[in-house]
């Protein structure tokens, strides 16, 4: 059965995109497992995302929701003009940052084709209604994210060093957090609010997201959009 198969039903593609995603979250926890025990297969890095097109917050949102549960850190870079930008400065492992930017590629697109057939209510602005339907995306993806690298987590194998997934993981983590500190020492993050009736309809879409990209790209500064 192919989830773009007119003829699946919803469940049966959420269920296709639900194994999906769990075959990239055990490939990402793979790939840290391989690079502990040879450190110059994987190592941390930073990358400067350029995030382009309209509603440009709600896109860096739906990035960050991608970059937390991937064990990444990044921050909305301001410009010239001390006003926040469209670019994000992540940092991470080299493997994991090629792994949120294949997904944050697929979802954008994903995200504006279903926010686009969104019919918000009599009265409401369309751009309120949109706001709130990617924000939805954004946190329905979230949690299937999270919950997918649980599970790649729980069922990993020890390294052969004999280092379980959590340790391994847990170093890394740390590793990426002390670069982004010693980059950004000042930094507290920020909670944003949208008002419009769209979440629970963006909420449905992030459900049924296909989140199982497996292709791992190369490259440094780029521009995203959709």
């Amino acid at each position: 059965m192919k989830a773009e198969d007119p003829a699946a039903s919803r469940e049966e593609s959420e269920s296709y995109f639900a194994k999906a995603a769990e075959l990239m979250a055990k490939y990402g926890i793979e790939q840290a497992m391989l690079a502990d025990a040879n450190p110059g297969r994987d190592r941390p890095a930073d990358r400067v995302i350029q995030v382009e097109g309209g509603y440009v917050v709600d896109r860096i949102d739906l990035l960050f929701s991608i970059l937390r549960p991937l064990g990444l850190q990044g921050i909305r870079l301001r410009g010239a003009n001390g006003k926040l930008g469209a670019e994000v400065h992540v940092f991470g492992y080299e493997a994991d940052i090629q792994r949120a930017e294949l997904l944050f590629t697929s979802l954008l697109l994903q995200a504006f084709n279903g926010m686009r057939h969104g019919r918000p209510m009599w009265g409401e602005s369309v751009i309120a209604y949109r706001k709130t339907w990617l924000m939805g995306f954004s946190r329905a993806v979230e949690d299937r994210l999270e919950a997918a690298e649980a599970r790649a987590r729980g069922e990993a194998v020890d390294g052969a060093n004999g280092r379980s997934a959590e340790l391994v993981l847990a170093d890394r983590a740390s590793v990426v957090l002390a670069s982004y500190r010693a980059a950004y020492p000042k930094t507290q993050g920020r909670k944003r609010s949208v008002v419009g009736s769209g979440f629970s309809a963006g909420g449905r879409a992030g459900n049924a997201a296909d989140l199982g990209g497996t292709r791992v790209g190369s490259g440094g500064r780029r521009g995203l959009t959709a």
